[in-house]
């Protein structure tokens, strides 16, 4: 009896905290699936950031990629307030700055 007493309380306090982290969100101005989505945005963040580190000639499909996964943390990014990324700011500037290059490397090459 005591065990599921127990089990009830801390279901009650995980259902109550998740209550709250979504009040905040909603507090802050933020949809929740925007905020989801920058969550996800900012662990491929980190992945396109040691991606543009490492590689100073991509592939014409790598650059594709590179250029749609960048768009879609773009967005995601610019749904949240800047507060919530400032930590971000290096990382997120160094992927736009490879992004830019690579626009302009096939905009160049189209033009040829």
């Amino acid at each position: 009896m005591s065990i599921f007493t127990i089990l009830y309380i801390l279901l009650f306090i995980i259902f109550a905290l998740i209550a709250y982290a979504i009040l905040q969100i909603k507090l802050f101005g933020i949809k929740v699936k925007d905020f989801w989505d920058f969550i996800e945005a900012n662990q491929m963040l980190d992945k396109l950031y040691r991606f543009a580190q490492q590689y100073e000639k991509m592939s014409p499909q790598e650059q594709l990629i590179y250029l749609a996964e960048a768009e879609k943390i773009f967005t995601a990014f610019d749904s949240v307030p800047d507060t919530l990324w400032e930590e971000e700011y290096d990382k997120y500037k160094e992927v736009l700055s490879k992004y830019k290059d690579i626009k302009m490397i096939r905009w160049a090459e189209e033009n040829k």
